[in-house]
């Protein structure tokens, strides 16, 4: 499957339109600090899942060597509890790449100690307060149904 569409001139002047969609959908009811540290845990780990969502690395003019960032943009959704349950309930059917983030996770301080407060949950008991989804556009669209865009 290719990952962008470009102008048919291939001048490269057009705007690249991304076949997959990378978005992250939050629980309505998150403080401001929890939505902006739910979504950088969760697109943390899509390089590692998906490599081909990572650009090349940034150089500015005087030859100073950056990361390399996602090449496509994140989109950040909302919804309650019950969209978040459906959307996590569509993305495994789908099989997408999904990250999650639970309302345990708020109370530990570590990777493994995250992991074990995940493990200890079943998949239709967890507490969902973000979740991240990767894969065909439509797809993820359709995971999607029902929440809004992030003001």
């Amino acid at each position: 499957m290719g990952n962008t569409h470009e102008n048919a001139s291939g001048d490269g002047t057009a705007p690249v339109r991304f076949d997959t969609k990378i978005a992250v959908l939050l629980r309505d009811d998150l403080e401001t600090w929890q939505r902006l540290n739910v979504t950088a845990f969760l697109v943390s780990g899509l390089g590692t899942a998906a490599p081909e969502v990572i650009g090349e690395p940034y150089e500015d003019a005087d030859a100073t060597a950056y990361l390399p960032m996602l090449r496509q943009p994140v989109l950040v959704f909302e919804g309650a509890k019950e969209t978040l349950t459906a959307a996590h309930t569509k993305a495994l059917s789908r099989s997408l790449k999904v990250a999650v983030f639970t309302s345990d996770l708020f109370g530990t301080g570590n990777d493994r100690d995250n992991r074990a407060a995940v493990r200890a949950v079943g998949r239709d008991a967890l507490d969902l307060v973000g979740l991240a989804v990767y894969g065909p556009r439509n797809a993820v669209d359709k995971v999607l149904k029902g929440a809004r865009m992030h003001p």
